[in-house]
């Protein structure tokens, strides 16, 4: 396996870390101090002022819709192990991957849209999220069931003539609170009659249309993640064309799947920019502090701690290109062990770097003066996000298992 960067990629993320190097990791105060702003006006559902203009520099450089491999409608798209490298350095600031229109959910919604929409379906949806001009969310989790078992889901789609009655209630609804959100992607019940895994559909509810009440932002560790938000939402008697459907009846489980593997590797990819700046962090801190006379990192604790980070970097970084190689190569489904593992891999290997880097900080650590607060509650819910560990860990030994059999029924 060969996992050196192309001259393309490297030249590439020369660019992506001087962009981010000039207009994004300076920014971040300002980034912040606008949120809380808003905050104290009453609103902090407001779009940040300097992104659009952000974006517009990227796009123009280039650096834009990097993450969708093969699609007419984007060309930019790399295939994912040239991503990776790209989308890592993005994950260091926790607004960056927006800049260049390659943030979670609307990631995982236009590969939806490009892979199972129509073509009529894309022109009016793919196109403005290809293009930046309007936001999106999915909607499959709720409040009422164990959704780590997607097949629980309650909400229903009834067909009435040419159109689809939907009732339900959605909770972790990413990026439902941003005013830019034009479309959903909803996930539910269409015949509870049919196959366990076909009793599920995904069709495109606009975010204007009758029925739908946004309920409250749920709030992650305290952090609403204004303005972008999870919310919860209430769908009554929503009633949208039976054109909206996507790829037909009883698709859903098979569409989920396909739209979660490249959104699990992203998130992985980014999560590893969090670990190499949280060891950044911690390493620049107890070089500069000192205690019991001594500067911090000649206690030889932190040389264990940086030397263990690094290694669970590097393996993490590993695993994560393979996974993406494999889904290059092989495509997501025969690479689903490998997405498993990564997914497990780097969150808590992200978040036992960021514990050592609050550790290293003292109290300042637990503030908001520092990025390592914030981004230990966003790792942590990834080891809920788009599967919990435990689900993970079931696939993979499952998939374990079953290819033990195999090779002990071959020797036989």
């Amino acid at each position: 396996m060969d996992f050196s960067y192309s001259t393309k990629v490297e030249e590439m993320r020369v660019q992506l870390q001087t962009f981010v190097d000039r207009h994004i990791t300076p920014n971040e105060a300002r980034v912040e101090q606008e949120i809380a702003d808003n905050r104290r006006a009453g609103n902090p559902w407001i779009p940040i002022s300097l992104f659009e203009e952000l974006k517009t520099q990227a796009r123009a450089q280039g650096l834009w819709n990097l993450f969708l491999p093969r699609s007419e409608r984007a060309p930019e798209g790399l295939s994912n192990l040239e991503y990776a490298p790209l989308c890592e350095i993005m994950g260091r600031t926790l607004w960056a991957a927006e800049i260049f229109n390659c943030s979670a959910p609307d990631t995982g919604n236009m590969e939806v849209l490009e892979r199972y929409g129509t073509e009529a379906q894309k022109d009016e949806w793919l196109e403005p999220l290809l293009a930046g001009k309007i936001r999106s969310a999915f909607l499959m989790t709720e409040p009422a069931v164990a959704s780590s078992d997607a097949t629980n889901i309650e909400c229903t789609m009834h067909r009435e003539g040419d159109d689809y009655l939907i009732n339900g209630q959605k909770w972790f609804s990413s990026g439902a609170g941003d005013p830019r959100c034009k479309i959903y992607i909803v996930m539910g019940k269409t015949d509870p009659n049919e196959a366990r895994h076909r009793q599920q559909s995904m069709i495109l509810v606009p975010a204007n249309t009758p029925g739908i009440e946004i309920l409250r932002p749920i709030t992650v560790f305290g952090y609403d993640e204004a303005p972008h938000g999870h919310m919860e939402i209430r769908l009554s008697d929503v009633r949208v064309p039976a054109s909206n459907m996507l790829l037909g009846e009883g698709r859903g489980f098979e569409i989920a799947q396909g739209r979660l593997g490249p959104g699990r590797i992203h998130h992985c990819m980014r999560t590893i920019g969090v670990a190499e700046r949280a060891l950044e962090l911690l390493c620049k801190r107890i070089s500069t502090r000192v205690a019991f006379g001594q500067r911090i990192s000649e206690f030889t604790i932190w040389h264990e701690r940086i030397a263990d980070a690094r290694c669970m970097i590097e393996q993490a970084r590993l695993l994560t290109l393979k996974a993406a190689d494999m889904m290059d190569k092989v495509g997501n489904k025969a690479a689903r062990s490998e997405i498993a593992m990564i997914k497990v891999v780097a969150p808590n290997m992200a978040l036992q770097i960021l514990d050592w880097a609050i550790q290293a900080h003292g109290g300042a650590g637990v503030s908001a003066d520092f990025p390592l607060a914030h981004s230990y509650a966003a790792v942590r819910s990834l080891r809920l996000a788009d599967g919990p560990d435990e689900v993970h860990r079931a696939t993979i030994a499952r998939l374990e298992l079953a290819r033990h059999a195999t090779l002990s029924d071959s020797t036989h």
